[in-house]
């Protein structure tokens, strides 16, 4: 995934960029900043650090709640979300959750499938969760940003952190959970402009 991105930014002709990643897309813009440093001004890693993680927050239930879902017959884009939605929920209590989850759901033809490859998740997830080993650091500034409410980014982690980010800083977002941007909206938005020095008008 990281060589997908090295591609794309070589694509767009972008010679270096500002890289903000969640979870899984955290741990790819880790891995490309760990390996093309000159591509990276900036990295931001949102609730995930470089360290191998367990599934704390339900991911193989909630990717086999995704796989269960039966959505039979024609029926229009917001029907069909609110019936995956009560599906859902027997399985993924949080709302908040459920809508973001909900985002993969598309309409192709007349028929409604996830947009994510769920069987490859499901078959490789100790993959996803794992980190690859880095020996070489990356210099440039970068912040972990975390959910107060998440397991993702603790004490434990800070070891690698320093050791493969030693311009790191590590901020929580009160009263978020794994899903940071999503549940914290402004408080996020607000902690990357402080970064990047902007101000939040500027986004």
């Amino acid at each position: 995934m990281s060589a997908d991105v090295r591609q794309l930014l070589q694509q767009l002709d972008i010679p270096s960029c500002v890289l903000i990643g969640h979870s899984m897309g955290g741990k790819t813009a880790m891995s490309l900043a760990l390996q093309e440093t000159q591509l990276v001004e900036r990295l931001v890693s949102v609730d995930i650090s470089p360290s191998p993680t367990t599934p704390q927050s339900g991911f193989p239930q909630f990717i086999k709640a995704m796989q269960n879902i039966h959505l039979e017959g024609k029926m229009p884009r917001s029907a069909a979300r609110r019936l995956a939605d009560k599906q859902l929920s027997a399985f993924v209590l949080e709302p908040a959750v459920r809508q973001f989850l909900l985002t993969n759901l598309v309409q192709e033809n007349e028929s409604f499938k996830w947009r994510v490859n769920l069987e490859a998740i499901a078959n490789h997830l100790q993959d996803l969760l794992d980190f690859p080993e880095f020996h070489d650091p990356y210099p440039g500034p970068t912040l972990f940003l975390g959910g107060a409410n998440s397991p993702y980014i603790s004490s434990e982690n800070y070891p690698d952190i320093e050791r493969l980010f030693p311009c790191a800083n590590v901020e929580y977002i009160e009263g978020a959970g794994h899903w940071v941007h999503a549940e914290r909206t402004q408080d996020f938005i607000n902690a990357i402009c402080t970064f990047l020095e902007v101000s939040p008008s500027q986004t």
